[in-house]
């Protein structure tokens, strides 16, 4: 068997597409969604993140703005200019470019942004309230995730989705949107037993442990479907994720790649809470 490719740049396109027509209509309208990413001193991979960001924005039509702050600057000031976006009614995104400086608070920073315009979905408040399957903008990789299966036509309903790797910004979260949609949900960890014996239960398997290549052929039932979170430079430098591409390609049933997988589609569903949070605004004004 050979899987067949999850082509996450196609799809990430295909959306890109839609969003733009939504954002037409709501310009009609009077409203043009708005971004603003704060960019705390000068990480080269958060300027490149910071770079596509901005450029995605413009090709869909969307408002951005970058505020670059210097790394010294103290943690009071920086929640002093979340504060004036929040309170800015063309900006309807607010996203904090991590990691910040060591003196910061990450968690009060991200606690200050107001969860109408946490476009990123790290508020407590969105996280409860996707907790609870209310309305709440979703955390953008493991949206995208979601999205990937959707337009693939997997099906997510009653499978059994074994999660490896418990981070706040996608193992905990795409677990539980997983559980949301009816699934069997197993989170596994530095601290798991016989990692091997859970992951080959696995109709849907997710890697998001940031180890290059952890994930081969033994960890894989035959034809799961193996969603690779992971963006790593292998012993080369080359670009690698957290599976075994090709020995694991010759088991799973789907696979996503790294590059051109899971990678397009969060910028993609960072844009689309952009324009949810522009729509919304709509009916708070």
């Amino acid at each position: 068997m050979t899987a067949t490719i999850i082509n996450g740049k196609e799809i990430a396109e295909k959306k890109r597409m839609e969003i733009a027509e939504e954002v037409s209509k709501l310009k009609k309208l009077g409203v043009t969604p708005g971004l603003a990413v704060i960019l705390v001193g000068n990480n080269h991979a958060s300027r490149t993140y910071v770079t596509n960001k901005e450029k995605a924005c413009k090709e869909l039509g969307m408002n951005s703005v970058l505020i670059e702050l210097p790394e010294e600057i103290s943690e009071q000031e920086l929640l002093s200019k979340i504060e004036e976006l929040n309170m800015d009614d063309q900006i309807h995104g607010i996203l904090v470019q991590l990691p910040i400086p060591k003196h910061i608070d990450e968690k009060k920073v991200i606690e200050s942004i107001s969860p109408f315009k946490d476009v990123d979905g790290f508020h407590p408040i969105n996280i409860g309230r996707m907790m609870t399957g209310q309305n709440a903008f979703l955390p953008c990789t493991p949206y995208g995730i979601m999205v990937l299966l959707e337009e693939t036509g997997i099906s997510v309903a009653g499978k059994h989705v074994v999660v490896v790797g418990r981070s706040n910004i996608v193992g905990k979260p795409v677990g539980q949107l997983f559980l949301n949609q009816h699934a069997t949900v197993t989170y596994c960890h530095s601290k798991t037993k016989d990692l091997k014996g859970h992951t080959n239960q696995a109709d849907i398997l997710i890697a998001a442990v940031g180890i290059p290549n952890f994930i081969t052929a033994e960890h894989v039932k035959e034809g799961a479907v193996v969603i690779d979170v992971g963006i790593n430079r292998n012993e080369a430098g080359k670009l690698c994720g957290d599976v075994a591409f090709a020995e694991v390609s010759e088991k799973a049933g789907y696979i996503t790649p790294v590059p051109k997988g899971v990678g397009p589609m969060t910028i993609t569903m960072l844009m689309f809470n952009t324009l949810k949070s522009a729509a919304e605004s709509l009916n708070r004004n």
